[in-house]
């Protein structure tokens, strides 16, 4: 995932803005890690790169 996606990504439950959580990167972007959003308390996984955005309860 590209970190300038930040300013346009949001929460999907409730569209609040998303704090990125950086576990491992390389110079061009984040391989793993959390998107947090501390209005619904839920952190969404980057695996691969790629962030799962799917709200909590149709995750697997």
């Amino acid at each position: 995932m590209k970190k300038d996606l930040m300013e346009i990504l949001a929460c999907p439950v409730c569209k609040g803005d998303l704090v990125l959580n950086i576990e491992k990167e390389d110079e061009k972007e984040v391989i793993s890690g959390t998107l947090y959003c501390s209005v619904c308390n839920e952190y969404y996984p980057i695996e691969e790169g790629i962030p799962n955005m799917l709200p909590p309860d149709l995750r697997e």
